[in-house]
């Protein structure tokens, strides 16, 4: 059997505490793992320790696992605004060798900083793209990676325990033999910083997506209420028609071309909250998308409904109320059209 690998989670989120969790129910027999945890929330350090797990009270506790023959591995699962300091906490309790691992969402840029730094004490850094959410422990965890090769491979283990595997989804049809690591859900995207680029794309992916969903279905919840079509003449004919948002979303589920987990998600929201009342509209954006559109502003690469969907988003907070009324002053200017003001305004 093979020597057990160390691995410290830091951060316990909602997604730190399932990746412990996670590689500890699915890691293969053959290459075993010690997992400890720590958190900031000394509550939750108790709490995955109850699940069995080494709990720490602080970052000085890592010293204990350091040993030159069997370098530990540090995983860092943090908010991208305290992660540079996190690492930079972990790394003054760690020798050379040791491997810390940022599964975060940081910015590519930064992981290769990050890895300059680390690289004077001799410290490995490998950057993980990790897509799953918070119901990765169930579903397993999708990896984008970046780093040098050798340090990854010896890593392979806690990805494969954290990943989907091949019977996840079907198949690609023509592919034969051996089942590559992709096809098992986590790829040695290149160097640092590669991992987190692909997975930076992804996010942008994922902004643009959602947005064609909501615009989609915004528009055929607006039928349930009339569309107006003005004719040549002045009148006007009416589309209205008596749609469910989630038979409409239940049925696109399957055999459709736009089926996916977003949907899958979405009609699990309309079969909880039909109207979606309990949700504000207003959209957050946790960077990915503003990385994207600027990546692709430098390269030089069009990214038209990335950046639309990033704008969205912004909308949704209010953030373009008072260019709205800048735009009803000009009508109203240019044209003589008086728009309808809030009721109590």
């Amino acid at each position: 059997m093979a020597q057990a690998l160390q691995l410290t989670v830091v951060g316990l989120g909602r997604m730190g505490a399932n990746i412990a969790r996670r590689i500890s129910q699915h890691v293969d027999s053959s290459t075993p793992v010690n997992i400890s945890v720590y958190d900031v929330n000394a509550d939750t350090v108790k709490a995955l320790s109850a699940e069995g797990f080494t709990g720490l009270s602080s970052l000085a506790d890592l010293k204990q696992y350091n040993d030159a023959a069997n370098p530990q591995i540090v995983w860092v699962m943090v908010p991208a605004e305290v992660t540079a300091q996190t690492i930079k906490a972990v790394a003054e309790h760690l020798e050379a060798g040791s491997v810390i691992i940022d599964g975060g969402n940081t910015f590519y840029r930064d992981d290769i900083a990050n890895a300059a730094m680390l690289k004077k004490s001799g410290i490995e850094f490998v950057d993980v793209g990790t897509s799953g959410g918070v119901y990765g422990l169930d579903r397993g965890f999708s990896l984008m990676i970046g780093g040098d090769t050798a340090v990854v491979n010896r890593l392979n283990p806690l990805f494969k325990a954290l990943a989907p595997g091949v019977d996840s989804a079907e198949r690609t049809p023509g592919k034969t033999g051996a089942v590559s690591q992709a096809e098992n859900g986590f790829y040695h995207c290149g160097p640092v910083g590669a991992g987190h680029f692909v997975k930076m794309v992804h996010n942008g992916i994922e902004y643009g997506a959602m947005a064609a969903y909501a615009e989609g279905l915004n528009l055929l919840d607006t039928a349930r209420n009339g569309i107006k079509h003005p004719t040549a003449v002045g009148d006007h004919t009416e589309t209205k028609y008596d749609l469910n948002m989630a038979e409409i979303s239940e049925v696109w589920r399957r055999g459709s071309v736009v089926a996916s987990w977003l949907l899958d998600l979405t009609t699990e929201a309309y079969t909880e909250d039909p109207a979606l009342d309990g949700y504000t509209g207003a959209v957050a954006d946790s960077g990915e998308g503003r990385w994207t559109v600027q990546t692709a502003i430098d390269a030089g690469v069009p990214a038209n409904v990335l950046s639309a969907s990033l704008m969205g988003r912004f909308s949704s907070r209010g953030n373009d109320l008072y260019a709205n009324k800048v735009l009803s002053a000009m009508r109203k200017k240019f044209g003589g059209h008086s728009e309808a003001k809030k009721a109590g305004n």
